[in-house]
């Protein structure tokens, strides 16, 4: 294994005690480090999934005061759930959220359960959240290991192994595992965070102020640009695609996504595979019973998925009909009501 050598585990050994007074003192203030309690440390892990901290900062308030207790979830309506989670992507998070919720409160009587093996059984939860919930929560000698983490100690070792390999990751757990401090699990796995996500940063290291610069050997040979080491990035597929922005009396026509597949059941705009051009895109909305009456404005936009990239046109129909096939919703319930991924959302900026 990549990080089981014995340099290497006696610079992780050394890691507690470099970090933990470090922490202490530079912590940030964050709303989910106020309380240890499991319910808020989990909404918050999971939101922080491929979202920035001071993109989760107002959707975490807003979240908890609307659902405060882990029942209040499990009983809220999808529609309601979806429209709080808009603009944070990524919506199965969100359904799986309500689907552990509802078994916490089924199966385990609205008590977070404590044992690692059935909070990593949850929906949605991985090894990584998995390990951040029992540490800061139970205090359990569980890592969790993301990015940040797989980065910094990428470095410290400075190893090579690309860390998206699998067994990569598994052996920096398995390493940092034998040395997660008694009693201050909680605040090493937040430890390690910080360090991440505040000083030793992707593109920008501040090895002056680092507090494990003396064990770190990428600081030492000054290798720290060039680490860590990646698998080579899959090339996007470009995926055209038409939007209709069809307009009647002063509402819009959305419906729903499939319930499988890319943004599940979520509403949307009528659109189709291809960019038609304008004269095309007139003629396909008749075919949808929207009896058009002018082209009122082409819009371009773009949206970038994991491992697709939406080229899209969309184009502003004033309509005759509201075709039965739609529902039909003004700009104020597209706001406050209908939850919009933000690949169509982004259409709103236009003033629709």
């Amino acid at each position: 294994m990549p990080y089981s050598d014995s340099d290497t585990k006696e610079r992780f050994a050394r890691l507690p005690a470099l970090l933990l007074p470090w922490f202490a003192q530079n912590a940030r203030a964050l709303p989910w480090r106020r309380d240890r309690e499991p319910y808020h440390i989990w909404v918050s892990e999971i939101m922080l999934q491929q979202t920035r901290v001071e993109a989760v900062r107002g959707y975490y308030e807003r979240f908890l005061q609307a659902f405060p207790t882990v029942r209040e979830l499990a009983e809220a309506p999808e529609e309601t759930l979806l429209k709080l989670w808009e603009g944070l992507g990524y919506y199965s998070r969100a359904r799986n959220l309500q689907k552990a919720a509802k078994i916490i409160v089924n199966q385990y009587g609205g008590v977070f359960p404590r044992d690692y093996a059935a909070v990593r059984a949850l929906p949605g939860i991985g090894d990584y959240t998995a390990g951040a919930i029992c540490s800061i929560c139970f205090e359990k000698p569980t890592a969790a290991v993301d990015g940040n983490v797989l980065r910094i100690a990428a470095r410290i070792a400075e190893k090579r192994d690309p860390i998206d390999l699998p067994a990569v990751k598994k052996s920096v757990a398995e390493s940092l595992q034998a040395v997660y401090p008694k009693g201050h699990c909680g605040a090493f796995t937040q430890s390690l965070m910080e360090l991440g996500a505040c000083v030793c940063m992707p593109k920008v290291t501040k090895c002056d102020v680092c507090p494990v610069r003396e064990i770190c050997q990428s600081f030492a040979h000054g290798t720290q640009a060039t680490l860590p080491q990646k698998l080579p990035k899959r090339e996007k597929r470009v995926e055209p695609r038409t939007v209709f922005l069809l307009e009647c009396d002063g509402a819009y026509a959305i419906n729903r996504r499939e319930s499988k597949g890319l943004l599940a059941g979520l509403w949307q705009f009528p659109n189709t595979a291809g960019q038609l051009s304008p004269s095309d895109a007139l003629q396909a909305a008749e075919a949808l019973g929207a009896e058009p009456i002018e082209l009122l404005r082409e819009i371009h936009k773009v949206h970038i998925f994991t491992h697709i990239r939406w080229e899209m046109v969309g184009y502003h129909i004033r309509c005759r009909e509201k075709s039965g096939i739609f529902l039909w919703a003004t700009p104020e319930e597209l706001q406050s009501t209908y939850a919009l991924p933000t690949a169509f959302r982004i259409f709103l900026e236009n003033g629709v």
